[in-house]
């Protein structure tokens, strides 16, 4: 389901968590929604960070369509995705210095190949100024309706909203993305992380976020994605959860830090969970954020990942950029684990952008 109902307002910690409007979605979103839902029953799709943004020893100058994924497999990424930080700021380039007019430009033709496209979004610190790794002050509080910067928050969204909105189709719809904001909170990292909000507060946040893009700057073809960071049960991953009729995709982010047995703990464990609440909320799951700084590990596509995300029951997986030969998560021609990435790729489980192009479903909204 995408909708839960209204639910009426509570007070929780001497903090009013928001009651939000029903929602509106586009029949576009809805589509993309039930597009996903078919790529489950077939396997679960691979996506890329910045896929077409940049690779090894290339850039994207606006004339090409190319993925360090496609120079090995011969195939393209299924889910891409991007980030939206420094838009806030009305900035030109955002966080990684990508275009965001390219990065508009990739999402068009992504969606036109057939595509599917996630946004995640580090917003910049309202209180210093700084990246989201600053945790200068406590800016949730502040940015919470009545409060000091409630009105620069909104200007943020409108911000987003204009960027969202001016990526059309060739009909002039707006093409429906999946939303990712506000990730790994459960963790002390981001300025909306553990330690610099209650739970009650970056719910609010996160409800005012929604009510804003869907109802005052007209925002409806967005789904949006919950990711907290490694969690170690059900209740741990709900501490922060918002509400069913506010999350369309239950995520977790989760990255090999140490070795591949304690990672593949997490990761099994954490799958088990989203999948079980995935099923009570009649909700998708997917790893949102994933993988192994320079693939360090020969064998790790098929030995750690396919191992565990084989009969996960993830709708996609998304591994991070390749920034750099010292900051990369997915192979590239030549590197030592080049071969087993292919062999991953072959899987008929494992779907890439050919294998979901023909996965089609009704234009009518449900």
């Amino acid at each position: 389901m995408l909708m839960g109902s209204c639910k009426s307002l509570k007070k929780v910690n001497t903090v009013s968590i928001r009651t939000t409007k029903p929602r509106k979605i586009s029949p576009e979103a809805q589509n993309l929604y039930k597009r996903l839902q078919e790529t489950t029953k077939k396997g679960y799709a691979f996506g890329h960070q910045d896929a077409t943004a940049y690779g090894i020893g290339w850039k994207n100058d606006g004339t090409l369509f190319k993925t360090d994924v496609h120079e090995i497999t011969g195939q393209h990424p299924a889910v891409h995705g991007f980030d939206i930080g420094h838009l806030e700021l009305e900035w030109e380039y955002n966080l990684d210095t990508v275009p965001f007019a390219l990065i508009q430009d990739q999402i068009k033709k992504i969606h036109q190949k057939g595509g599917i496209v996630t946004v995640s979004w580090h917003a910049s610190n309202p209180i210093s100024g700084e990246d989201s790794w600053n945790r200068r002050g406590k800016p949730i509080k502040k940015l919470l309706p009545g409060r000091r910067l409630h009105r620069t928050y909104k200007t943020w969204l409108a911000t987003i909203a204009s960027f969202f909105n001016d990526i059309k189709d060739d009909q002039g719809r707006p093409i429906p993305i999946i939303f990712r904001p506000f990730h790994e909170m459960n963790k002390p990292w981001f300025w909306w992380g553990k330690g610099k909000c209650s739970a009650d507060e970056y719910k609010m946040l996160w409800r005012e976020t929604v009510d804003l893009l869907t109802h005052e700057f007209s925002v409806d073809q967005l789904l949006f994605a919950y990711s907290p960071d490694a969690f170690d049960n059900r209740e741990a991953y709900l501490e922060y959860y918002p509400g069913d009729d506010v999350v369309d995709i239950l995520g977790m982010d989760l990255y090999q830090h140490w070795t591949a047995k304690s990672f593949s703990k997490n990761l099994n464990d954490g799958l088990k969970v989203i999948a079980q609440l995935g099923k009570e909320k009649q909700k998708l799951y997917a790893l949102t954020e994933s993988g192994l700084e320079k693939v360090r590990i020969s064998d790790w596509w098929t030995k750690v990942i396919d191992q565990q995300l084989a009969h996960s029951g993830i709708t996609w997986a998304l591994f991070w950029r390749n920034a750099r030969k010292s900051h990369h998560f997915v192979s590239y021609p030549g590197h030592k684990s080049a071969t087993d990435f292919m062999h991953l790729a072959q899987k008929d489980y494992v779907l890439f952008l050919d294998d979901i192009v023909p996965i089609e479903v009704s234009s009518e909204a449900q």
